[in-house]
């Protein structure tokens, strides 16, 4: 029986020291190791390939006994790690801080589609416990042969293979494998990130056995992080580097005609590097290269002034031709139904284009050093990234090594990938490691943002009150008009400031819900970018991509009928909504937030400041989130405060309550700030909302006093992810509160107080 090979050069322990890849460690400080075994007849081979469809590239059992999972994702900051430790350490049989998970490495982990669309968990946590769950099969085998009992007769417990009582006759995961690799095949579909278990194999364990899942265990990497003993992407430091700053023109879609390299000769080392629409410096310091950048004398081409002006947005996406529709539902026939409504009642709503805004902008390390490629990175997909870089070098992805280092955080396509790129065509222009840094007013003015959108929603009554059709449209700048990842040279700056043919995505979607109406209708409608070259406004996935725009529309609609039909917003939603999750959600958020029935808004309220509440409810994929804002208005000002959010929330089957209730609090906060704060600003020309002050962000002394979390634990679903979802209603949450606070109707996002004080008024 040939499971386990022994360890072949060059290992991964190798590859680390070299690399310095990021190992979580959760737990007591256990050494990395894959030490050598003593020599055993039974072992032959060498080391398995690092492919998809290996037991030895998910997981590995050290000499110590300790256990290393390898996760070909990353963890954006909400503690994901965690929540996969508990799963391999609960299917495995050992301790909880046995189990080290190493992530973010292209030279440890497989592709397991990076750190997007609430996945962690829901995908590359599923894949983890299916591994594990065979590595304890493929254990208790070889248990079994060693001790010379059936396979069906031996327990295990902190990784100790026993006969039940008889602890004496057992032996440990360390002793069978310790230090040597699984030599076992598992059945893959050949997708990325979706390795499928042959029939036959290992199941994971039924949910009533765990001992580990379930539990509310603590984070280790908290502390690190508030005491500034955490390094991040941008500390990184390799011998030889020197620093690059990107030129940016100050009219989008300009390119360089003349650069004077003469007037930056007195700073030292200060190098141009300059390729059609590309444009960086490099320098021995970083200081030189900051000053180099701005004293940089640059012609620029006489390029029309690509945008309209800001007021005009919404008018452009009604007048721009169709580029792509979709009709993503169709029930009933629509038409008809409107033709004989009583009554029809309708609106538009509109999102505006939102940046990214990190709290530090972009930095990336690119070495090139005997024909190897060394990438140290930030974004969240660090394998998508390696194979960008390898695409705008021209060499193959095995020539390059992507290594994840926290940066400053995103959820969607931030501006690291393309600080990735920008640092690869500098290194291999000058010969040497480079570093590149962003500046704040590039980090906020160029990455990729959120599409801005207009939602129109009608819905047709009969006689008797009821809905009787609905429709639901968008038309908006595509989600992808530069992909997700940076696996392609032609979703980055730096391929398409080198002239990489364009190949502009469309995309943008629907509300996700059940609500049963006879006659219904869904569909999207996209438009071309402002600027289809090295935009500061190209568009791509933005937190929970085009959700909370989408359900801003179709939730805070849902409370204009209700009141129109003069129905409390939670009866009307309980009348129509047909699946028992989504009706669950609501009742439970409903209850915990004491909702008292009656149609909004609420009563007359006198003085400056005024209260109100408001519901709304979505699905994201299988996850079912509902949740009330209880808001304060003071007219005076029009600034608008959420006191309180009560979140009931659906993701099947939950791994760390601890961890959920902070993701989950994570994304209030942050859709928070989007719904009252956020919009990029731009004239003709560029970006303008540049910095904090341009670009303002919801600060601590405006986040709610409590958001109150109501977790559904569903053990009989596979999780369905967590990292998006709650976002998703929020929006719709506080524009039905402050309705019933005021009486009026914001359908414009954010809620900045001039405008929400011009609507008062």
């Amino acid at each position: 029986m040939n499971q386990i090979t022994k360890l072949g050069a060059p290992s991964r322990r190798a590859l680390l020291k070299t690399g310095g890849a990021l190992v979580v460690s959760i737990g007591a400080a256990v050494p990395f190791n894959f030490a050598r075994a003593a020599e055993d007849a039974m072992v032959t081979g060498a080391k398995p390939p690092l492919t998809p469809d290996r037991l030895s590239s998910y997981i590995a059992v050290n000499a110590d006994g300790t256990v290393s999972a390898f996760y070909g994702k990353i963890d954006g900051g909400q503690g994901l790690h965690v929540a996969i430790a508990q799963m391999v350490a609960e299917e495995l049989d050992v301790p909880f801080r046995a189990v080290k998970v190493v992530m973010g490495d292209t030279a440890t982990s497989v592709n397991q589609g990076g750190a997007s669309g609430a996945t962690g968990v829901q995908n590359g946590g599923k894949q983890l416990r299916a591994a594990a769950a065979e590595a304890r099969r493929v254990l208790v085998e070889l248990a079994a042969e060693k001790l010379g009992v059936p396979a069906e007769r031996l327990a295990v417990d902190g990784g100790v293979v026993h006969t039940g009582t008889e602890m004496a006759n057992s032996v440990s995961y360390a002793e069978l494998i310790g230090g040597r690799y699984f030599n076992v095949a598992l059945a893959w579909n050949g997708k990325i990130g979706n390795p499928l278990y042959a029939p036959g194999n290992a199941k994971p364990k039924d949910p009533k056995n765990y001992k580990i899942v379930g539990q509310p265990i603590k984070r280790e990497d908290v502390a690190p992080l508030v005491f500034a003993q955490q390094d991040f992407c941008t500390d990184v430091k390799v011998p030889g580097m020197v620093h690059g700053r990107m030129v940016r023109p100050a009219i989008a879609g300009a390119v360089p005609v003349n650069v004077d390299e003469s007037s930056i000769k007195h700073i030292p080392s200060a190098r141009v590097v300059w390729k059609e629409g590309f444009l960086g410096i490099v320098a021995d310091k970083e200081w030189d290269a900051i000053k180099a950048a701005q004293q940089l004398k640059v012609t620029w081409s006489n390029a029309t002034p690509p945008f309209p002006e800001q007021a005009s947005l919404y008018d452009h996406i009604r007048k721009a031709p169709v580029r792509k529709r979709e009709v993503a539902e169709q029930t009933g026939n629509v038409d008809e139904a409107f033709k004989g409504a009583a009554r029809v009642i309708e609106a538009e709503y509109e999102w505006p284009f939102q940046s990214h805004a990190s709290m530090g902008p972009a930095c990336a390390v690119v070495e090139i050093k005997n024909d190897q490629v060394t990438l140290w990175t930030g974004s969240q997909k660090p394998h998508f990234t390696r194979d960008g870089v390898a695409a705008i070098l021209g060499l193959p992805a095995e020539k390059v090594r992507a290594i994840w280092v926290p940066g400053p955080g995103s959820y969607g396509r931030n501006d690291a990938g393309d600080a990735a790129m920008d640092a690869a065509l500098l290194a291999n222009a000058v010969g040497r490691p480079v570093r590149l840094q962003y500046t704040r007013d590039q980090g906020t003015g160029w990455d990729p943002k959120g599409p801005a959108s207009i939602h129109r929603v009608r819905a047709a009554i009969d006689a008797a009150g009821k809905v009787i059709a609905y429709e639901f449209g968008s038309k908006a700048f595509p989600r992808v008009d530069v992909n997700s990842n940076e696996s392609k040279p032609h979703d980055t700056l730096a391929g398409q400031l080198t002239g990489v043919a364009l190949q502009s995505g469309d995309g943008f979607g629907e509300p996700e819900d059940s609500y049963g109406f006879a006659n219904k209708r869904t569909y999207w409608e996209t438009v071309a970018p402002l600027l289809d070259r090295g935009s500061p406004l190209r568009t791509s996935h933005l937190r929970d991509p085009i959700g909370p725009q989408v359900h801003f529309a179709s939730e805070s609609f849902m409370d204009e009928v209700a009141t129109a039909l003069k129905l409390d917003p939670v009866a009307f939603r309980l009348q129509y909504v047909t699946d028992p999750r989504d009706i669950a959600v609501i009742k439970a958020a409903a209850e915990k937030a004491g909702w008292q029935s009656r149609v909004s808004p609420g009563k007359d309220q006198r003085g400056t400041t005024v209260s109100g509440r408001g519901i709304a409810y979505v699905q994201r994929h299988p996850t079912r989130v509902a949740m009330v804002a209880e808001v304060e208005v003071d007219r005076s000002t029009g600034k608008v405060w959420v006191r309180k959010f009560t979140v009931a929330h659906d993701c099947g089957q939950i791994i760390n309550p601890d961890g959920l209730r902070q993701t989950i609090e994570g994304n209030v906060v942050q859709a928070i700030s989007r719904t009252l704060w956020e919009e990029v600003r731009f004239n003709n020309k560029n970006v303008t909302s540049v910095d904090w002050l341009s670009y303002p962000i919801l600060d601590i002394t405006q986040t709610p006093e409590m958001i109150d979390v109501v977790l559904i634990d569903r053990p009989e679903i596979a999780p369905t992810g967590a990292g998006e979802p709650a976002t998703r209603p929020v929006a719709a949450a506080i524009a039905n509160a402050v309705f019933d606070a005021t009486g009026v109707r914001i359908r414009r996002v954010p809620f900045l107080p001039d405008y929400v004080k011009a609507a008062l008024s």
